[in-house]
């Protein structure tokens, strides 16, 4: 005991004072760096393998852009998704929709075609007569962006460029929009 209580009063002696306030604070210093390493370092491998069921995606994005209702069931872009999630499942590409909101018109749905091509999607999407309309004007100074307008205001099929690609409407829409995604997916890889 007279051991402890020797520790205890030098401690406090040192404690005292200018020279006290500089051990304190290195004290502190030490504690908050240990903290520092525990909560924010560590080793990443130790995490262990990513999970074997996560899909795991090619370095592609398409992107479609439709009306205010988005891909809502029973919707016109509902059956479109659909074809744009199974050409997904096959070419392991990454699929992501915009619904243009507010005015349904070629001037409002052009920003949003622009955020696409900005945002990289190798494949741009569109259904709707405003979305449509304005992928079939942008589509030729976007040559490296593959597109596909779906739609019976999409216009005839004779239309097919070497970037965009039309789909008309019908029964078997979805399979013909997983077609031309496919197409599309393969061009921008090669």
């Amino acid at each position: 005991m007279p051991r402890v209580r020797l520790l205890l009063e030098r401690t406090a002696a040192l404690l005292r004072g200018r020279r006290g306030a500089w051990v304190a604070a290195g004290v502190l210093l030490v504690v908050c760096a240990l903290v520092a390493v525990w909560v924010f370092g560590g080793d990443d491998e130790a995490a262990g393998p990513p999970d074997a069921r996560a899909r795991q995606y090619q370095d592609v994005d398409a992107c479609l852009l439709t009306g205010e209702d988005g891909i809502e069931a029973g919707g016109p872009a509902a059956a479109v998704w659909q074809g744009m999630e199974a050409a997904s499942g096959d070419t392991r590409a990454r699929v992501t929709h915009v619904p243009v909101m507010g005015e349904q018109s070629a001037a409002n749905a052009l920003p949003h075609l622009n955020g696409l091509i900005q945002r990289d999607c190798e494949v741009v999407l569109a259904t709707g007569r405003a979305q449509t309309e304005t992928v079939r004007k942008a589509a030729g100074g976007h040559p490296q962006v593959r597109f596909v307008v779906v739609g019976s205001e999409a216009g005839d099929r004779t239309a097919d460029t070497d970037n965009l690609t039309v789909v008309a409407p019908g029964a078997q829409v979805a399979d013909e929009v997983a077609k031309a995604v496919r197409r599309a997916v393969k061009a921008v890889q090669e």
